[in-house]
């Protein structure tokens, strides 16, 4: 009983500080999977939290379902304490998402089927959307190991992203700029649910 306790005291512990094994994601619903099977979700190293700067020439969403400053609840679960928290849309932006799986730069595990990419973090992206099973060098840095890793085009879709500040509901700090959620992770509040505190 107590080495239960003592299994469930740290994986709370990791569930808190950010992005955990497999056990704590798999728990929580995480939809990525290293490929190795060692840890689910892709997301180990997640910067919760970005300066809010785009890459350049990325273009301004003109109707998005969600525009900047509307509130949305996450329907996703890129990292713990996503689903279900109460979010501010802080940027909607056109351009192409990608699935990617790609070998860190760091030496860990390759990660499967990361969400999301986009068009302007990919090394000398021209205009037109790459096909997948494309070979490509990413430019996103919101992942450790991820700046100048070779990677996979898994999927590829032209869409709204967004950036999102949210208060995950597994309890700490807002995590702010969150890069990328796409208009189908997010839903409307409930009627008379819009404020976020």
């Amino acid at each position: 009983m107590k080495k239960q306790a003592a299994l469930l005291a740290i994986a709370i512990m990791i569930a808190l500080s950010g992005c955990g094994k497999a056990s704590d994601e798999s728990a929580a619903g995480g939809e990525h999977e290293a490929a190795s099977g060692n840890h689910a979700g892709g997301h180990e190293g997640m910067e919760h939290s970005d300066s809010g700067e785009v890459p350049s020439g990325l273009k301004t969403a003109a109707e998005p379902a969600f525009p900047t400053g509307s509130k949305a609840v996450l329907e996703t679960e890129h990292m713990s304490g996503m689903k279900g928290a109460e979010a501010t849309v802080v940027g909607a932006y056109d351009t192409i998402v990608y699935a990617v799986s790609y070998d860190s730069t760091t030496g860990k595990d390759k990660v499967a089927n990361h969400k999301w990419v986009i068009h302007e973090e990919l090394a000398d992206a021209g205009e037109e959307a790459y096909e997948p099973g494309t070979k490509v060098v990413l430019k996103a840095d919101h992942m450790e190991g991820m700046d100048g890793a070779a990677a996979v085009i898994d999927s590829a879709e032209r869409m709204t992203v967004y950036m999102v500040d949210y208060k995950p509901v597994t309890g700490g700090e807002w995590v702010t700029n969150h890069k990328w959620v796409t208009e189908s992770e997010l839903s409307k509040p409930q009627q008379g649910d819009e404020t976020v505190s």
